[in-house]
């Protein structure tokens, strides 16, 4: 069907990423590894990168340390970062550029997951890694010169859905706490079963039967998708209660399947009490923001970057009049 993409968007909407089979898992992943390693690399000289293993619940879990070379006395905040691939695929280096931005011009020290992937290691693998890898920021959060008040999660796609599963976990295990989850672009219920998941199955970055062979993949034997006993922190849009939960900021993109449970997710929690910065893009696709150059993207980054600042740096109230400072 014919799509009203925004025109910057439009001549990439055929070749931004080379087409794969993700029921291949290992060309799949070996076309993204070679997409990313083809884009421009390097970090800022203000930046250290750092890779470590920390422990997890199925082995040791590598994770990517982003942090400013130089330190304010004062504790910074952090991000735990989820990259996306439909629970599949994806790598580390999906999150370089963003969190890199983020040490530089914000002092984030951002702690990026390499978790495990399905099918090899379906659900609970991959939230458990994340949630884990939550665990070890806040735990070390001295060492790591992070302040323990000031952690997010957030990530993109599959990520974005990994990211409201650990925020639904850290409530409902006592934490740690979180001052804000980022919800890009979510991956968020296996039902499939919204006007958008039913009408895209032919949009580029996602479509429908990569939707099906996600869902299918990360739940493994233990769950059938659309299926009566799939828990919520595999797919979060199932969760009944969504109160006590974080502060989120939510993106959607127009031409995605996964618009509309990212919208209905973003108006349950605020039904629910918990305050939601959305946005839904006109024009866009999922992983659009791969154009860098498009205006769209630039916005889609520029609000991105607001959200992040008021969390890590929420505004106080002014003084009442004849307060004393």
């Amino acid at each position: 069907m014919p799509y009203g993409f925004d025109p910057e968007l439009a001549p990439f909407t055929a070749d931004l990423l080379p087409e794969h089979d993700l029921r291949d898992t290992v060309t799949s992943r070996q076309v993204l590894k070679e997409f990313f390693s083809s884009m421009p690399g390097g970090f800022p000289d203000t930046v250290t990168v750092e890779d470590r293993h920390i422990p997890g619940p199925g082995g040791p879990v590598r994770v990517r340390l982003y942090a400013p070379r130089e330190r304010s006395a004062e504790p910074a905040p952090a991000m735990v970062f989820i990259h996306g691939g439909g629970f599949i695929v994806g790598q580390i280096e999906m999150g370089d550029a963003l969190l890199a931005s983020l040490a530089e011009t914000m002092g984030v020290v951002s702690v990026s997951v390499d978790y495990r992937l399905a099918p090899q290691d379906p659900y609970p693998a991959g939230v458990e890694d994340c949630y884990a890898a939550l665990v070890w920021t806040a735990q070390n959060a001295a060492e790591l010169g992070v302040d323990p008040a000031r952690i997010a999660v957030g990530g993109e796609s599959a990520g974005g859905g990994l990211s409201a599963a650990v925020a639904l976990l850290a409530r409902d295990r006592g934490g740690p706490a979180l001052c804000l989850q980022y919800l890009g672009i979510p991956e968020l219920d296996d039902r499939l079963d919204t006007p958008s998941m039913r009408a895209f199955v032919d949009t580029p970055g996602w479509s429908r039967d990569k939707a099906e062979i996600s869902w299918d993949y990360y739940l493994g034997r233990a769950h059938r998708p659309g299926g009566d006993d799939v828990p919520i922190y595999a797919a979060p849009a199932r969760a009944e209660d969504l109160s006590g939960l974080p502060p989120a900021y939510v993106v959607v993109c127009e031409f995605d399947p996964l618009r509309d449970e990212g919208l209905a997710y973003a108006a349950r929690l605020v039904q629910a009490g918990v305050p939601v910065g959305l946005h839904m893009y006109p024009g866009t696709f999922h992983g659009c923001s791969w154009v860098p150059d498009a205006q769209v993207s630039r916005r889609m980054q520029d609000d991105l970057m607001y959200a992040l600042r008021r969390a890590f740096h929420p505004v106080k109230a002014p003084a009442a009049p004849g307060t004393a400072l």
